[in-house]
């Protein structure tokens, strides 16, 4: 069987390497490479696998970088940092444009850089911020930056909405990213990151531990009814438990996995639960049809504190059967799982401790 090579972000001075033999049952950190501060969220080149992005989230103003890596995860880098414009930046991804965005959560702003011929480089002049107007005596918190078709949904979590981004001048493509619309969250809810599958969004909330489904509006500022909601908390939690949703995962269908089922992940920031933190699986049922909604499929629980991160590996080399999670506290490490039942389930392959936490990982 493959081995994988996996890097893995967090909050220190370093991205990490991980060789994973699913043979073997093992996960092994290969070394461990000089980088930024707290580059807390990595993201991949669509198109260029050697290619990935990196934020420092710092205070009062972060970060972004970019690094090239080896098929065997050997990183070099930086090869520019820019200053992402704000303070405590938690989240950076590549978009299809040839553009990074990079989204700061204390500040209420971010800023979608362009790229030079090499991808390595970034045009920090041509990079206005983007600022997210605050809800009415609080603050904007963008916590991620989506994009579909021609737009970028930004998730505040402290303004409760989706803010869709277009691209104006002429043409359209050449032009600077600017908020032209919005889509209502539940007031209170914390939107913290969400997907897009078919012509539903799928968000995760953070304040009120939530998944919920809904059509995508039309733009700019079209309307569409919540279809279902779902707690997503687990179940046997004990007193003093304080639940925060955190990622959501929808990998595409494959024919060994044909049913898109949704993961999504719990972070107990209080009392912890002896089990852990749990990763939820949910499926979208009945699509289209009167009874659609989200089911609960199972609860995973990890033992893992604070599950910030975590990802599906890729279709290509296999990896797309293992789910890699880690917490962003404790000393659980870093544990990958095996999908079975079709996706319906996950089973423990190996887990990590050399590194107590990370927060956020890519499958090469």
């Amino acid at each position: 069987m493959v081995r994988f090579s996996i890097l893995a972000g967090g909050y220190n001075t370093f991205i990490a390497t991980y060789l994973f033999d699913p043979s073997a049952g093992t996960l092994d950190v290969l070394a461990k490479f000089p980088a930024g501060t707290n580059t807390s969220w990595i993201s991949p080149h669509p198109t260029n696998s050697s290619i990935f992005y990196a934020t420092n989230e710092l205070s009062p103003m972060g970060a972004l970088q970019s690094y090239t890596t080896t098929s065997d995860g050997t990183v070099s880098g930086p090869h520019d940092t820019v200053p992402s414009g704000g303070s405590d930046p938690a989240f950076t991804v590549a978009l299809s444009t040839g553009q990074v965005a990079i989204m700061n959560y204390d500040t209420g702003n971010g800023r979608i850089f362009p790229t030079d011929s090499t991808n390595l480089k970034f045009d920090n002049n041509s990079a206005p911020i983007i600022t997210f107007p605050p809800p009415a005596g609080g603050v904007s918190h963008p916590h991620m930056a989506y994009e579909y078709e021609s737009e970028v949904i930004v998730p505040d979590l402290g303004g409760d909405k989706l803010w869709r981004l277009t691209r104006d001048g002429a043409p359209a493509e050449t032009g600077d990213w600017k908020i032209t619309g919005l889509i209502p969250q539940p007031l209170g809810s914390g939107p913290r990151h969400m997907k897009i599958f078919g012509d539903r969004i799928f968000v995760i909330h953070e304040l009120a531990s939530t998944l919920t489904v809904q059509p995508i509006p039309a733009p700019p500022n079209g309307t569409s009814n919540i279809i279902d909601s779902k707690l997503i908390t687990p179940s046997g939690l004990p007193a003093g438990a304080a639940m925060a949703a955190a990622e959501i995962l929808i990998p595409n269908p494959t024919l060994k996995f044909p049913t898109p089922y949704i993961y999504v992940s719990n972070r107990n920031t209080g009392v912890q639960d002896p089990r852990g933190d749990a990763i939820a699986i949910f499926e979208h049922v009945n699509p289209g049809q009167p009874d659609e909604g989200l089911e609960l499929i199972t609860e995973v629980f990890t033992g893992l504190d604070q599950i910030r991160g975590m990802e599906i590996g890729l279709e290509r080399n296999g990896g797309d059967e293992f789910l890699i999670a880690s917490g962003v506290a404790g000393s659980a490490g870093t544990v990958v799982y095996r999908r079975i039942d079709g996706g319906r389930n996950l089973t423990e392959v190996a887990r990590n401790l050399d590194i107590p936490t990370r927060t956020t990982f890519i499958w090469l």
